[in-house]
């Protein structure tokens, strides 16, 4: 069976005025159903049925297969993206994860901060990451359609998609509002302090 898109974890309302209906149409239903069919397409070519995407995101990354790797790591990207996103209704950090923000940050609003430095200040398309690096927080960013997946030890939490697709509808070509909105409003927090566990790259994997 090839990958398929996974169905968004609420319904396509439900993010209100920080991310639209209409973004998510687009982003979800066209932008990433796109690179599931394109990297359906490429491991039928290449007789890589039957790999989960983390594999074949690390082969394509091992084997300099860029084509593949950039459409299977989108799929990944994207999946996860998904989930570090919630209906706005005042999550906030709590237990281990609230703590690690205080080590390393200060405050919640710091780490805000930080993503949100790291999301505008990016250079074209990307992803702005928060990752666990050891036992400390990082935030941290990837171009194109790089992904921790690829990396020894680079634990991915949460991260903020910052091409023009994920927010021109919405907020234009104002990045710096779109990131203040989403990372203020609505963050998934429940979903990053689950990432703690290391098993991050699991819950946007899929077997094809």
């Amino acid at each position: 069976m090839p990958f398929n898109l996974p169905e968004l974890p609420y319904a396509k309302d439900a993010l209100g005025e920080f991310m639209s209906a209409e973004t998510l149409t687009y982003h979800h239903d066209k932008h990433h159903n796109a690179y599931v069919v394109r990297t359906n397409e490429l491991i039928a070519e290449k007789g890589l049925d039957g790999r989960s995407l983390v594999d074949v995101i690390r082969h394509a990354k091992g084997a300099g297969e860029n084509v593949l790797y950039n459409q299977s790591a989108q799929i990944w990207n994207h999946t996860f993206y998904w989930h570090c996103l919630a209906p706005a209704e005042g999550q906030k950090p709590t237990g281990r994860l609230a703590q690690l923000i205080e080590e390393g940050f200060g405050t919640p609003e710091n780490l805000l901060a930080a993503l949100k430095k790291e999301a505008v200040g990016h250079f074209s398309n990307g992803w702005a990451w928060l990752v666990l690096d050891g036992d400390k927080l990082k935030v941290t960013s990837l171009h194109d359609a790089d992904t921790p997946v690829a990396y020894e030890g680079m634990k991915p939490l949460f991260t903020l998609d910052v091409w023009e697709h994920a927010y021109y509808i919405d907020y234009r070509n104002v990045r710096a509002d779109f990131a203040e909105k989403v990372l203020g409003n609505i963050v998934n927090w429940d979903f990053v302090a689950q990432n703690l566990d290391g098993a991050g790259e699991t819950r946007a994997d899929q077997q094809s």
